[in-house]
């Protein structure tokens, strides 16, 4: 099969460019810290767009649509609120268009609120904004240094309903469904009943299905998206099999509006060598937008991949066993992969966490990373799920090495149980913006997560460094990455503290607390403050 030949001279002109307004604090995908929201669920910015393709049938609780969308990300970003929160990167939950019907998978009626059940890829969901929206997010986004992730789903289309009919039997399968014992189990099979499965191991040409046809002609645009196609299959010299048209529509969003990366879902049903292929054509269009838009591009860093492998953690360092074979997706177009097992790991004592995660990322993952989480959207098994640890939540997550994933909520306490709900809707209920508002609690919560956020964002040692215990009781250790050091100490005694910090800062250096905001001196070797807290962060000033 013929592959993409990325072209050297787009990466060069990209590197040599830079946009206003970026952060002077070198960004590092190893060490991001990552903000995620459920988009129907975050804000509500344009109540005009909360009902769309007669979605009027009553759902079950927090099975419809609430109206978060990208004006609702837009208008966060113009209050600074994931600056304030020391964010570089916002992962939103798929927003290309979902099928128009409701359906019941044994939890109630649902609409496709989530954006995991596509209709049409090369769509925006009125739901949920406009290409004009999407437009100013990114543009918005980049001028204060966030970058923006969007969330692929190739595997699969959104379940048969009486207002989506099924894609044809070249494009689909709907049997069997997946029991998971093994590779073919897992990859040649429906995740469910009703969730019709994309053929994504064939490479046998097909014709577009009808339903995409007769819908872009009523549209008026069944041309344009014709000759797009053509020039995509020529250039690329791949066969005109499902999962390369997916990834043509899915890139488009790369080309025209400079997203930075994708989440992708679902990548242990399908092949590996599809996401192989996935970056190969995302890597084009990035190249192709950063020379079409110079003064847009942020800095060099590569389009950005994130594997869901359902299972993985970061314990299995580079293979994912499904028994009866192992699988290496960074090998297989990923920069990073989701780790499961932090949500376990979380309950273990800092230095446990730290140094373990550290001996693996500096290793055997060397030049790749993994993205932690506390809590999440379809994680039914969050840590600390009624809220009663959000202080130590935050403290583990945003220190721990490898990129820190903040689910919307967990930096206000967002509950995660609600009643009436059933499955994974509680994990998604309303952003709680009035606890924001009215809430000393909230507030110094948040208060708490932003001065971590703001420390880890400013540094790349905190997540992509390497980590020194400097002493275990009372607990202080350092991250370096490049000329980048810190130093950090953790429950400590409140009152006098102090670090010896004579291999990383020299005599006379003054330091800040990035805490508490104090500055002061190093004298003989010490850093040394008096105050009431238990948490000390400390940059060179």
């Amino acid at each position: 099969m013929k592959k993409i030949l990325l072209v050297s001279a787009f990466a060069f002109l990209a590197s040599c460019t830079s946009v206003q307004n970026t952060p002077k604090q070198d960004f590092n995908w190893n060490g991001a810290n990552l903000y995620f929201a459920v988009t129907d669920r975050f804000n509500n910015g344009n109540p005009n767009n909360d009902v769309n393709f007669n979605r009027t049938e009553k759902a079950a609780t927090l099975r419809g649509f609430e109206g978060g969308d990208l004006r609702g990300v837009i208008q966060k970003i113009d209050e600074g609120y994931f600056n304030k929160l020391g964010i570089n990167a916002i992962w939103l939950t798929p927003i290309v268009e979902q099928i128009h019907g409701i359906t019941d998978e044994g939890t109630g009626k649902t609409y496709a609120y989530h954006g995991y059940w596509t209709k049409d890829w090369t769509a925006l969901d009125p739901n949920f904004g406009t290409e004009e929206d999407l437009k100013e997010l990114v543009d918005k986004a980049h001028k204060q240094g966030i970058r923006i992730v969007l969330d692929a789903v190739i595997n699969h289309t959104g379940p048969v309903t009486y207002a989506d009919p099924e894609f044809p039997n070249k494009w689909v399968r709907t049997s069997p469904q997946c029991t998971y014992t093994n590779f073919e189990t897992t990859t040649a099979c429906t995740l469910v009943k009703n969730l019709p499965d994309v053929l994504t191991e064939s490479n046998e040409d097909v014709g577009l299905p009808r339903i995409l046809e007769e819908k872009w002609r009523k549209e008026g645009r069944y041309e344009k998206e014709i000759s797009e196609l053509n020039v995509f299959f020529v250039k690329t010299g791949y066969p005109r099999a499902p999962k390369y048209y997916v990834m043509k529509w899915l890139s488009d969003y790369v080309r025209k509006y400079g997203i930075d990366g994708y989440r992708v879902d679902t990548v242990k049903h399908t092949n590996e060598d599809v996401w192989k292929d996935f970056k190969e054509v995302c890597d084009q269009a990035f190249a192709e937008f950063k020379l079409q838009n110079p003064k847009k591009v942020l800095d060099s860093s590569p389009f950005f991949t994130v594997a869901e492998v359902y299972g993985y953690g970061i314990s299995q360092k580079k293979l994912y066993d499904f028994g009866n074979k192992k699988v290496n997706y960074f090998q297989n177009g990923f920069t990073s992969m989701i780790n499961f097992d932090f949500k376990g790991d979380a309950n273990k004592s800092y230095e446990e966490i730290f140094s373990s995660y550290d001996k693996i990322l500096q290793n055997d993952l060397k030049g790749n990373t993994v993205m932690n989480y506390i809590s999440s959207h379809d994680d039914g098994w969050p840590f600390d799920k009624e809220r009663k640890r959000t202080y130590e939540s935050a403290t583990k997550l945003l220190l721990t090495p490898g990129i820190s994933q903040v689910y919307y909520g967990d930096e206000t306490g967002r509950k995660l149980t609600v009643n009436g709900a059933e499955g994974d809707a509680n994990l998604r209920s309303n952003m709680n913006w009035n606890d924001v508002k009215n809430n000393p609690e909230t507030q110094k919560l948040l208060e708490h997560w932003q001065k971590l956020g703001k420390f880890r964002r400013n540094h790349a040692a905190v997540g992509a460094g390497k980590h020194q215990m400097i002493s275990n009781s009372p607990y202080w250790f350092s991250r370096t990455y490049k000329e980048d050091q810190v130093i950090i100490g953790l429950d400590l005694p409140k009152g006098t503290k102090e670090v010896n910090v004579s291999g990383i800062w020299q005599d006379g250096t003054r330091v800040k607390d990035a805490y508490s905001g104090a500055t002061m001196p190093v004298i003989n070797g010490i850093v040394s403050l008096t105050n009431d807290q238990t948490i000390v962060l400390l940059e060179k000033k």
